[in-house]
């Protein structure tokens, strides 16, 4: 199996393009405040489940699926901020939050196979 045939790989992939797509068109101030910190939160996901796909252990892979988590959480507060602040619509937001939580469900099930494989 490929790093690109996971599908929260794919899904985290496409949440992060779209972030900075949104993102992309804010102003400066807008940008240098939340802006890259949403970025970076929402590619991070994406990176973890890179770098933990990449490691020797299952152990060692759950603890980035746990990374990959805690950034999604983190992007979730984003798209809430980014709400707040009227830099997205209604419509983005409810979009991002249904990928956000389908995506939660996918790595929380990638955690539970992870736990289950031997040596862990």
């Amino acid at each position: 199996m490929k790093l690109t045939d996971l599908e929260i790989y794919q899904l985290a992939i496409q949440l992060g393009e779209k972030v900075w797509q949104s993102v992309s068109k804010w102003d400066y101030f807008t940008k240098d405040t939340l802006g890259k910190q949403f970025i970076r939160a929402s590619d991070s996901i994406a990176l973890n489940i890179a770098e933990g796909f990449g490691r020797f252990s299952y152990k060692e892979t759950k603890q980035f699926a746990y990374y990959a988590r805690g950034s999604l959480f983190e992007t979730q507060t984003c798209i809430q901020k980014a709400l707040n602040r009227n830099l997205i619509d209604e419509e983005l937001y409810r979009e991002l939050l249904n990928e956000i939580k389908n995506l939660g469900v996918k790595i929380n099930n990638y955690i539970t196979y992870l736990r289950n494989q031997p040596s862990n």
